[in-house]
């Protein structure tokens, strides 16, 4: 079978074809190809996509597609589940995940940089991880010194800070994408994720994984249901509108449907709110 994905591998897009001929597909053919070709050439070959937005073999939620590999063929070797950890701590740059994500991270960038043939990358890379399966079934649990007591709560409080100053840190794209999402909210118009991620420059899929650590732990639909409600509260503070053209002014379908997630918000409808606020 054919498999296609987007050219200039690196992580997962290296690890997911090691996986395919590995454990799935043995006589698999890997396409490596410019991503505005990939769907004509799927479409023609019968190829099968991955790690693309839109299909089904891609990043869902927080993890990546060796994951979903994973589910989708019902792998259980405990071996693979380590290494799904660590391809996912080094795709999406959290390092806290594994240990030995920001080294997965640091060869495949090197090689990455150095190499600039695909199919030459994907054999080292089938080296790389073939080694990396080993050292997960049968080495993973030595050490390569004795272990020291005190340094190891030495760096464990060090890695603590680390994870603190990095949660601190919000990526640049945060303070743009705040702003366009609340330009959508003030002019009650409607944009997508996909178009919102089109105006930063940044994947889809990463924009909706990395969305929620950013935003008040909530998906993009939940956030952008928030803060119409919230502007709908400061609306209500003019009495010539009525809660209908609130819940069109915010962006609702219907009342109905503005009632029912704002009572999901809220704890109440927004008549019982619009009262309660009117006493104070």
């Amino acid at each position: 079978m054919d498999w296609i994905t987007r050219e200039r591998p690196k992580i997962d897009r290296i690890a997911c074809p090691w996986l395919i001929k590995r454990f799935i597909d043995p006589e698999a053919n890997i396409l490596f190809v410019p991503t505005d070709e990939i769907h004509e050439i799927a479409t023609r070959t019968g190829a099968v996509p991955f790690d693309i937005p839109n299909v089904e073999y891609t990043h869902c939620d927080d993890q990546c597609t060796f994951d979903y590999f994973i589910k989708k063929h019902n792998i259980k070797d405990p071996a693979l589940i380590r290494i799904a950890a660590i391809v996912r701590g080094a795709d999406t740059d959290r390092h806290d995940i594994s240990a030995q994500s920001a080294g997965l991270e640091a060869i495949f960038s090197g090689l990455a940089y150095n190499v600039q043939d695909d199919y030459q990358l994907l054999d080292l890379g089938m080296i790389i991880y073939d080694g990396l399966y080993s050292w997960s079934k049968h080495l993973y649990q030595l050490r390569h010194s004795r272990e020291n007591p005190i340094e190891n709560i030495f760096l464990q409080i060090y890695h603590r800070y680390l994870d603190e100053k990095q949660q601190e840190k919000s990526p640049v794209w945060t303070v743009a994408l705040r702003q366009m999402i609340q330009d959508q909210i003030d002019t009650n118009t409607a944009l997508s994720l996909s178009q919102l991620s089109e105006g930063l420059d940044i994947s889809p899929s990463y924009l909706s994984r990395e969305f929620s650590k950013y935003f008040d732990n909530l998906n993009f639909g939940e956030y952008i249901r928030k803060k119409r409600i919230d502007k709908s509260i400061e609306l209500m503070a003019d009495p010539s509108l009525s809660l209908t053209e609130i819940a069109y002014l915010t962006g609702f379908s219907d009342q109905s449907h503005y009632t029912r997630i704002f009572n999901k918000f809220m704890g109440c409808n927004p008549s019982t709110y619009r009262k309660k606020t009117r006493k104070k």
